[in-house]
């Protein structure tokens, strides 16, 4: 287990939010992600401001595309400095390849992942779109495809993390959003699990946003956090 597991999602409207948030947090004992609203909002320049203050940047905006536009995109993630990037592992081997082929293999190059399903998608939400299996017969096929393209690893529920550990080895990442501590509201996720109970299904990190974000403290209930992983 990394000995700072917890992604900390900066999921708000602006920089100065960002910036505000990640002050009162110490990037010793987490990270950050920053996300579609986010980026869009404050652009690279916001995941700079947040890296000069010492934090990993987990860049979450799950490039789903032609192989070629993604790829280029992964280039220009790799560029900016962010320590993982993700892309969605339902565009297929060649778009997989392609971001790959973008982040490139160097020492310094970034982590790269593939979302299998969102953590807010249930039974229901697959018969919609088609996807045939249970939810976790669909995680197990996108994630042996992504390891196959040679990506370090993937986004999954942590309900989905024993297999994928027990299926892929110890290895390949595994980073678990929908994560709520005891006693948390569940808000828009379908498939949580608490801290402690995700990293000892073979989770490596965890991603966690209002439960830290939106309390009065964040530092506080990060070290609370920590503190119940540890016991």
């Amino acid at each position: 287990m990394p000995s700072n597991p917890i992604i900390v999602a900066l999921d708000v409207p602006d920089a100065a939010k960002a910036v505000d948030l990640a002050h009162r947090l110490d990037p010793a004992l987490c990270r950050v992600k920053v996300g579609k609203q986010l980026f869009t909002s404050a652009g690279p320049k916001c995941v700079e401001q947040l890296a000069s203050l010492g934090f990993d940047v987990f860049l979450d905006l799950k490039f789903h595309d032609i192989p070629t536009t993604v790829e280029l995109a992964c280039r220009a993630a790799a560029d900016l400095g962010v320590w993982m990037l993700n892309v969605h592992a339902l565009g297929g081997p060649d778009m997989l390849a392609a971001a790959r082929r973008g982040v490139g293999n160097g020492a310094d190059a970034p982590l790269l992942i593939a979302v299998t399903l969102l953590t807010s998608m249930n039974q229901a939400a697959l018969q919609a779109i088609g996807l045939a299996g249970q939810p976790e017969d669909v995680v197990l096929r996108l994630a042996r495809l992504t390891q196959d393209c040679g990506l370090n690893g993937v986004v999954c529920s942590a309900q989905e993390a024993s297999l994928l550990r027990a299926t892929l080895g110890p290895g390949f990442v595994l980073v678990t959003p929908g994560i709520r501590p005891a006693g948390s509201d569940m808000n828009d996720q379908s498939r949580t699990m608490t801290p402690k109970a995700a990293l000892q299904a073979g989770a490596h990190y965890l991603v966690i946003g209002r439960p830290v974000t939106h309390a009065p403290d964040p530092m506080a209930a990060l070290r609370d956090i920590l503190q119940s992983i540890n016991e």
